[in-house]
């Protein structure tokens, strides 16, 4: 179910935008390496929650360290974005986000939220259905 959502124009980087949509008290914040860096990372631990970004790239003494290394940290991450990613998917292929209908950032915003509405409405129907089952 998506909970929270925060949109913002397109020339804004998510690595900055990124901070204003933190909860208070977030736990772990699961993200791509968009959000790599200590502005990101350093608003994450000063609301008390642990980063957890996707990372592409090592110091080791060898290519075969650094490739362990990055599996074992990038798997548990991609375990946990996948399922969120899937949402993305979803809006895009099958409720039209693939483009914005109109102009300006409050008509994205409704169009976002409208979608993120229907999705829930939808999702609710299959949870409550699988639970009658």
């Amino acid at each position: 179910m998506v909970e929270r959502i925060s949109v913002t124009p397109a020339n804004v980087n998510d690595g900055r935008a990124g901070p204003a949509a933190l909860p208070d008290d977030p736990g772990e914040v699961f993200a791509d390496r968009a959000y790599r860096g200590s502005h990101f990372g350093s608003a994450v631990r000063a609301k008390g929650g642990t980063p957890r970004i996707v990372t592409h790239s090592v110091w080791a003494r060898t290519q075969e360290e650094a490739e362990v290394w990055l599996r074992v940290w990038n798997q548990p991450i991609h375990r946990v974005r996948g399922r969120i990613e899937k949402i993305f998917g979803t809006w895009k292929r099958s409720y039209g986000l693939r483009r914005m209908r109109w102009r300006g950032i409050a008509k994205a915003t409704a169009q976002v939220h409208l979608t993120a509405l229907a999705y829930n409405l939808k999702r609710t129907l299959s949870i409550v259905n699988a639970a009658a089952a």
